[in-house]
């Protein structure tokens, strides 16, 4: 019973794709790095799904010690996107980014590689 309300709660819900972006810096580094994540979210309203987000990336935030004894921190900086997902459906396109390369080759083989690990990783091993 419990598994067919949560299903049924998923349909009835209202997604949304949430970019949260994070802030990383390490000790002894001179440049910064962002991870920015999708993430989907099910929420009643864009403003229900803003504040999941945000929720999200504050709770998410941390610090530790890398393996040369260096401080690392991930501080989230905001949401920078919030996409309404009209309907869910298989093969349906949820995100794109046009990438402006001057190396295009070295990107194309880049993706190929990537394609292939995937391949491997997926097949059955006997």
């Amino acid at each position: 019973m419990y598994f067919l309300l949560i299903i049924l709660q998923a349909i009835l819900m209202n997604w949304f794709i949430a970019k949260i972006v994070f802030g990383i810096t390490a000790e002894n580094k001179k440049t910064q790095q962002f991870d920015e994540q999708l993430r989907l979210i099910a929420a009643e309203t864009p403003e229900e799904a803003f504040l999941k987000s945000r929720t999200i990336g504050l709770r998410e935030e941390d610090s530790f010690l890398n393996n040369n004894n260096e401080k690392v921190k991930w501080e989230f900086i905001n949401v920078a996107e919030l996409i309404p997902l009209k309907k869910i459906e298989d093969g349906m396109e949820v995100y794109s980014r046009i990438h402006e390369i001057e190396e295009a080759r070295g990107y194309v083989n880049y993706i190929h590689q990537k394609a292939i690990s995937l391949r491997m990783k997926s097949m059955p091993t006997f």
